[in-house]
């Protein structure tokens, strides 16, 4: 019996999405219908759509969507750089492990909003203080993955690369860095939806410009088709960022087990 092809099963599951969210929609716009609900208790989703459309049609969301996108690729990059070197450094070396890990827990399970205040009196109203959060939300992670990775190399394989004479910077590049990779790209999925959850956290308490700019204007205002928009904008730019790692974890782990299942 033929195995259904990847490209079909891909399609199959993209139609029952689909047929999915179409069958939430009418059972939403039937509700608002029969139930009378103000628009600004809850618009229907024709009304949300309406609203979606002409913030990209007008071309009013572009500039704040663009300043939101520079955050997260800015905040998930060094966010992801340092998640990697304090993973690293935390590997070879136990008492720095021991002496800094708990203030990364700590901040790690404090709570986000409550720091934001806090790094726009450090940081300033600008981008550095958002990208701190943001960076903030990332390192661990990718930290913990890079931890993970590495500590999963086989004994055997490291002291086989001592043996044949390997330089530090050859075993870090030709052993332990591929063995990392799988955990690291899992962490890296993580911290990206991560990124844009920061972004729109920061925006939403001190900026004038971003998408969680155009969330407090809605929300400020009752205007909750644009509330809702807006909130479909961002999940939409949590998607296609957390996709584009998705296709990068394809394309560079070809060769691991688990993408030739």
């Amino acid at each position: 019996m033929m195995k259904p092809s990847k490209k079909s099963s891909v399609l199959k599951s993209t139609m029952e999405y689909a047929a999915s969210i179409g069958l939430f929609m009418i059972i939403w716009q039937i509700y608002v219908m029969i139930a009378d609900v103000p628009q600004f208790v809850l618009p229907s989703p024709i009304e949300v759509m309406k609203s979606f459309i002409n913030m990209f049609t007008s071309g009013m969301i572009f500039p704040h969507l663009g300043i939101t996108t520079v955050e997260v690729v800015i905040g998930f990059v060094l966010g992801g750089l340092l998640g990697m070197i304090l993973g690293y450094i935390f590997v070879k070396v136990d008492f720095i492990k021991s002496a800094f890990m708990p203030y990364l827990i700590f901040a790690q399970t404090a709570p986000k909003i409550a720091l934001v205040p806090l790094f726009v009196v450090w940081f300033g109203i600008g981008m550095v203080s958002k990208l701190v959060l943001i960076i903030s939300m990332v390192v661990f992670p990718v930290m913990a993955g890079m931890i993970l990775g590495i500590e999963s190399m086989p004994k055997d394989a490291k002291n086989l690369m001592t043996v044949l004479g390997a330089s530090r910077w050859q075993l870090f590049s030709k052993m332990e860095m591929p063995y990392a990779l799988p955990a690291l790209f899992s962490s890296f999925k993580i911290g990206i939806v991560q990124a844009v959850i920061g972004a729109i956290v920061a925006e939403w308490m001190s900026a004038k410009q971003g998408v969680g700019y155009i969330l407090t204007y809605a929300s400020s205002t009752y205007d909750t088709p644009m509330l809702m928009a807006g909130i479909i904008a961002t999940i939409l730019l949590g998607i296609i960022t957390y996709e584009i790692v998705n296709v990068l974890d394809s394309k560079l782990l070809y060769w691991h087990e688990s993408k030739n299942q």
